[in-house]
């Protein structure tokens, strides 16, 4: 069984069975996001927008996993610190611009 090479600032590489099994995962989930949509007038709107909200995190998990190498085995730890920072950074510019337009919404009424 071989590893994927890691040089000397804990980077690791990845091989091409695991950039192609990224790929093939990040077509797959797209193709699920695309099919939801189509089926818009059979389905309803919460079950569409769940099913693209649960495939667009899938899909950040994978491309964090298979294409940026970012787990929690690697060598360099501030690869993991730096995503927790920027998934904090995320969620407060998230949370404050729909706590703002919410806000806003209940001012303007």
């Amino acid at each position: 069984m071989s590893q994927t090479p890691i040089d000397g600032t804990g980077v690791s590489r990845g091989s091409l069975k695991s950039y192609l099994t990224g790929f093939v995962l990040a077509l797959i989930l797209t193709a699920i996001a695309f099919a939801l949509v189509m089926r818009r007038g059979t389905l309803s709107s919460g079950v569409i927008l769940a099913g693209i909200f649960v495939a667009g995190i899938v899909q950040i998990l994978v491309h964090l996993h298979y294409f940026l190498h970012l787990d929690t085995s690697s060598a360099a730890r501030w690869n993991v610190l730096a995503l927790v920072f920027t998934l904090l950074i995320m969620i407060l510019f998230v949370g404050g611009t729909l706590w703002i337009m919410y806000t806003l919404n209940y001012r303007m009424m």
